[in-house]
């Protein structure tokens, strides 16, 4: 019987360690590899230029690949249920290939794209290799339900067998035992679209600075892994100016895009690690990045409503306030803060922040000043952050706003203090908010205390060249924090604990707060966090 083989790209936009891609060649006669892109999709979707960006560079790469394998990348233009039919006629398909997806949306298409295969009489085989772990192993193991502490995540982590070890990469022997003829007009049938074919603008349009494919994600892993200094004494690297800028080592959009396996990532630490400390288990923080990823995953693999307050089981209903405006200045980076500014306009311009970043503009939109759903500051972030997909995004936003996993509401990043403690010299709002560079250090993160000689000396007069804030943080954090406490009051059980982790919680809420009130002075206090906003009552 003749074997034709398609793999469909979906995630896992690489070459090296490729289950089901393996699974493909096994045993086939001719072999295709697909990516299935629909324009129309692309110019409706919630999506910005610089992550198609990435993903374009991601399917060159992938292309150039397949080239020297004497293969190429068939781009198809449509939707999945469309496409998939129209190739198994043409190419007399009898075997399809893709990574398993284990989101709610995935699984769900993925079901329809099964039944609809069975019916044309084509074998589909699916692997999972875009997350560490079987999802449905960890949330078995805690009795049928995902863990919502991370803490009780890594206690079931720490209970399973390790990881499957990677794959070797595809090689060009395997490709040429199933060799399919590339036609001359390829290019002209199958190319991978331009940005301007998408409906974007490209006029002006800066290089990238994080450059997408598994070259590139393989090169940045060597030298996250020449850090020997750090793995060895597995020390967190302190947070400073050069932290918050793109770091040439930094990995997670290509473990979002698949272009790194995360298992390669895994075995890397784990044996970097164990050799330098003489064979030792490495701890499970070492794999911090990667378990945090595996947690919002698991959280979210059985919630369809998991990027929504409604219908979300675990999620806390909050009464948050509709303001488009405010949500608009936050978005664009004009809230008057420089701190938040500047790291949202590193965001629209880059397509990544820092983690402490992200905490710091996630808080002023939500709990912290502005009142804001988090739904609307995951949906700007799944436009314009690179490494945002739908489990992680939103689990990260629930966590940060205290909607869900996280309920200290009590602490509240300073939009002054925070960057000011990260950044003293304040050169990263110099170079991000340039208006505000002739700021001396003791008014960039507050340009309006500054007397209007010094705004005026700066060339940067507060309400004319830069915004004023758009709200008095003392007094909306103040407030936020008593909404907070009200909300959490008023729930008689957090359907995301037990009734007794709920008590406990909430009376350790109570315990620290009394504590910080007598030790914290405010927005002024050096580690930037506002706790002491609450007041004695």
């Amino acid at each position: 019987m003749v074997v034709n083989s398609v793999h469909w790209f979906r995630k896992g936009l690489r070459l090296h360690d490729n289950p089901v891609l393996q699974e493909a060649l096994n045993g086939a006669d001719t072999v295709r590899c697909v990516y299935i892109l629909d324009p129309w999709f692309a110019g409706a979707a919630n999506v910005g230029i610089n992550r198609w960006r990435f993903l374009l560079e991601a399917l060159e790469d992938l292309d150039s690949s397949l080239k020297k394998l004497n293969s190429r990348l068939f781009v198809v233009r449509g939707q999945p249920t469309d496409v998939l039919p129209r190739l198994f006629k043409e190419w007399k398909v009898t075997r399809l290939t893709f990574e398993y997806d284990p989101e709610p949306y995935g699984k769900e298409r993925d079901g329809a794209i099964i039944k609809m295969a069975q019916e044309f009489g084509v074998e589909t085989i699916v692997r999972n290799a875009h997350t560490l772990y079987n999802l449905d192993r960890i949330i078995e193991a805690n009795n049928n339900s995902p863990p919502l502490t991370f803490k009780r995540f890594q206690t079931i982590v720490s209970r399973l067998e390790l990881p499957r070890r990677p794959l070797l990469p595809i090689t060009q022997q395997q490709m040429e035992n199933c060799r399919t003829e590339i036609a001359d007009n390829h290019d002209q049938l199958y190319s991978i679209p331009s940005l301007e074919e998408l409906g974007f603008r490209t006029v002006g349009l800066p290089p990238a600075v994080w450059r997408g494919g598994e070259t590139e994600a393989l090169d940045r892993l060597n030298k996250h892994l020449d850090k020997k200094v750090w793995v060895a004494n597995f020390e967190h690297p302190r947070v400073n100016t050069c932290s918050l800028y793109a770091s040439p080592t930094g990995l997670s959009p290509y473990l979002r895009f698949g272009c790194l396996s995360c298992r390669v990532l895994y075995y890397n630490l784990r044996e970097l690690y164990m050799k330098l400390r003489k064979h030792c288990s490495p701890p499970l923080s070492l794999f911090g990045q990667l378990l945090w990823r595996e947690f919002f995953y698991t959280a979210a693999t059985n919630n369809p409503n998991f990027d929504r307050m409604e219908g979300n089981p675990i999620c806390v209903q909050i009464p948050w306030d509709q303001n488009p405006e405010a949500l608009a200045k936050w978005a664009e980076g004009r809230t008057g803060f420089p701190w938040i500014d500047a790291i949202m306009t590193q965001l629209r311009q880059e397509g990544w922040i820092h983690h402490l970043a992200r905490h710091a503009v996630a808080c002023f939109l939500t709990r912290g000043d502005l009142w804001i759903s988090w739904e609307s500051g995951m949906k700007v972030f799944e436009e314009l952050l690179l490494d945002a997909d739908w489990s992680v995004n939103a689990g990260s936003w629930m966590w940060l706003s205290c909607s869900a996993f996280f309920q200290q509401f009590f602490h509240c990043y300073c939009p002054v203090g925070f960057g000011r403690r990260t950044d003293p010299s304040g050169d990263y709002i110099r170079r991000y908010i340039p208006i505000l560079k002739d700021y001396p250090n003791r008014y960039i993160y507050e340009p309006w205390n500054a007397p209007e000689s010094v705004q005026k000396a700066a060339k940067c007069v507060v309400g004319v060249d830069y915004p004023k804030p758009m709200i008095n943080h003392a007094e909306g954090s103040r407030l936020n924090i008593e909404r907070m406490k009200q909300v959490y009051q008023q729930l008689s059980h957090y359907r995301g604990l037990s009734k007794s982790t709920n008590k406990t919680n909430l009376g350790m809420c109570k315990m620290r707060k009394q504590r910080l009130t007598r030790v914290c002075h405010g927005c002024k206090k050096s580690n930037g966090i506002c706790t002491a906003l609450l007041n004695a009552n």
